[in-house]
């Protein structure tokens, strides 16, 4: 027998039905069950029957050849780009290990997601095949690069397969790097495909329609609620994922997600103003300030932390309440916007907006030559301060302006 058969085992009173997977050892066949959980067999101590051969595939898709399938194109149907960086939603088993790894390639993804196919025309690049926390700055200009490249190509919406754990970051930086005429959507899953409970297929097929919207934005596209019902489509400045591991983990920080997409009727509705499709050109600023960093003050800080950051660009800090830090740090602080180095105070609150002009504290802060950056969210904060370094006449102002939905001019109760 081999992957893709389907077999039913006998062992002892237990009888077991699925299809036969890859498997690191001989002594062991691992079979899918109709459920989706996977189990492991003692080949010796089981009767197995094939009861139909082939009827899934596992690994590369072939056509009665043996060559690699090959996508159709569909005169009607619009284009759209898929881009990897790898990720839960690109990860399968690795069966040696029993452990979830970031595998696949684009094209690895439309097998793996058959409900993709009708919905448009796909081009496939990889530009990294990683776990998220190992994105670097490098990754995200190569990735704006080449999600330009493709609109310029003619691609009518771009999808960016990603890891959940740093996907805000990467959507704040191409939100800054890129104008579009187009929307760039990225998705990903809180749950591989090997499970369930997985949340892959229903992203993936989100992210495609969000990307055929009439919106022009940078976005992310993952589950609104813990049921298989609609997606969020949340600006990529503004998201944050709030939560470690359920489906529904993204949030849009201080209002509503700008749309959804329905599941069942695969509608694309927005709720709030956005970037319309082709209403700007597009345009690629990809240099970025890659000695930037982000500090969180909490009581009883090491004061040595500041005095590390002697010599960058830009710090951005996670203040209290309105953006405070210990009273003793000012004058470290001072220090550094003396010798060149540009400061922005955030606030680590999840909702509401720095004000330093109420508290003798924030008065000191100002006075120091501290940035204020408003309701800007510190992981979005750290992004643009890494392009405003490199991109805007004037940084400070930059970072005051809103250049892309991520400051917003008031903070009000939302609905």
């Amino acid at each position: 027998m081999n992957p893709g058969d389907r077999v039913r085992a006998d062992r002892g009173d237990r009888t077991y039905e699925g299809v036969v997977l890859p498997s690191s050892t001989d002594a062991h066949l691992v079979v899918k069950l109709d459920g989706g959980y996977n189990v492991g067999i003692d080949r010796e101590a089981a009767s197995v029957d094939v009861l139909a051969e082939g009827v899934h595939d596992i690994g590369e898709a072939r056509d009665a050849e043996g060559e690699r399938s090959a996508v159709e194109f569909d005169d009607e149907l619009p284009t759209i780009a898929l881009i990897s960086t790898g990720g839960t939603i690109a990860s399968t088993v690795d069966y040696r290990t029993g452990a979830v790894t970031a595998r696949f390639d684009a094209e690895d993804v439309l097998r793996a997601v058959p409900d993709l196919a009708g919905r448009a025309n796909y081009r496939g690049r990889v530009v990294a095949n990683i776990l998220s926390e190992n994105m670097e700055v490098p990754i995200w200009q190569e990735l704006a690069s080449a999600v330009s490249e493709e609109i310029e190509a003619g691609a009518d919406g771009v999808v960016i397969m990603h890891g959940t754990d740093t996907m805000q970051f990467s959507a704040s930086a191409l939100s800054f790097m890129l104008e579009t005429p187009v929307p760039i959507v990225f998705t990903g899953s809180q749950r591989s495909a090997d499970r369930p409970s997985s949340d892959n297929v229903m992203n993936a097929v989100c992210a495609v329609e969000a990307a055929k919207a009439d919106c022009a934005e940078v976005l992310v596209c993952m589950h609104a609620t813990g049921s298989d019902d609609r997606c969020a489509l949340h600006r990529g400045t503004r998201v944050r994922k709030n939560h470690t591991s359920r489906r529904a983990a993204f949030e849009t920080v201080g209002s509503g997600p700008l749309g959804t997409i329905d599941y069942d009727t695969e509608e694309a509705v927005f709720h709030r103003d956005h970037q319309r499709r082709n209403e700007s050109e597009l345009a690629l600023s990809p240099a970025l300030a890659d000695d930037v960093d982000l500090l969180k003050f909490t009581p009883g800080m090491d004061p040595a932390l500041l005095d590390a950051m002697a010599g960058k660009s830009g710090v951005v800090i996670e203040g209290t309440g309105l953006g405070h830090v210990h009273t003793d740090l000012i004058p470290r602080i001072e220090e550094l916007v003396d010798d060149g180095t540009t400061v922005v105070m955030t606030s680590q609150c999840l909702d509401g907006r720095v004000c330093d002009r109420v508290y003798d504290t924030g008065r000191d802060l100002l006075d120091a030559g501290v940035i204020e950056a408003g309701d800007t969210l510190p992981g979005t904060a750290k992004v643009k301060l890494m392009w405003a370094l490199a991109n805007a006449d004037d940084p400070a102002e930059a970072m005051e302006t809103s250049l892309s939905g991520e400051l917003r001019r008031r903070s009000t109760p939302w609905a």
